[in-house]
């Protein structure tokens, strides 16, 4: 697997506000998706495409497109619907599908509940967001998910990683023979005794959206 840790000024100030307990829901949700296409522009350097000639008002100018079939972009439910508009800002002919998957707290391991995605995705590129890259169990699940279903290329968006989860995507994924990406804003130090990264930003899907009482 390939990590990349986005090092830009600017991912780094909007990490440090989605941190900051006193940023509220809304802007939380607006940094976030601010956030996200800063690490989609990264994460899109090996989206595939082919050559194609446009007519300026000028000229005849080579160039090049997305070519099919389209990537598809997987948000996990919940708190990956809050990445979904900033990846869509800098991909908007993306295909989206949707994968809920739960952790078990005292297993601390994955399952999956829901999932709106193509029986076969042979040949195709998918962009899996997920705030959060903890234990490192719903990340490998889901990208196993999506390799099962014929994916050939995955890249994985967080906006935190804890080195306990990195170890453990590469770890369980080190079989897939396809290549693997993982695009981060950041890496922070560990993951505290209730597998929360530290020092992190609490719970991403309660503060994009709140606690349903």
């Amino acid at each position: 697997m390939q990590i990349l840790v986005v090092d830009h000024p600017l991912v780094a100030h909007k990490l440090t506000a989605l941190r900051d307990e006193r940023t509220d829901s809304p802007t939380f949700r607006r940094l976030t998706e601010e956030l996200v296409t800063l690490l989609a522009y990264e994460a899109t350097r090996d989206v595939r495409t082919g050559p194609i000639t446009v007519t300026t008002p000028v000229a005849e100018a080579q160039g090049i497109k997305l070519t099919s079939p389209k990537p598809l972009v997987v948000p996990i439910l919940r708190a990956g619907l809050g990445m979904l508009e900033g990846m869509s800002r800098l991909l908007p002919t993306a295909e989206v599908g949707f994968l809920g998957m739960i952790r078990n707290e005292e297993t601390l391991r994955a399952s999956t509940y829901a999932e709106r995605l193509p029986e076969d995705l042979s040949g195709r590129q998918c962009y899996v967001l997920d705030p959060m890259l903890a234990t490192g169990g719903t990340l490998a699940a889901a990208i196993q998910f999506l390799v099962d279903r014929g994916a050939d290329h995955i890249t994985a968006i967080c906006l935190l990683a804890a080195p306990e989860g990195v170890e453990r995507i590469e770890r369980e994924l080190a079989d897939l023979h396809i290549p693997c990406n993982l695009v981060i804003a950041g890496m922070d130090s560990h993951l505290n005794e209730k597998g929360y990264i530290v020092p992190g930003l609490g719970d991403a899907g309660d503060r994009l959206y709140g606690v349903a009482q």
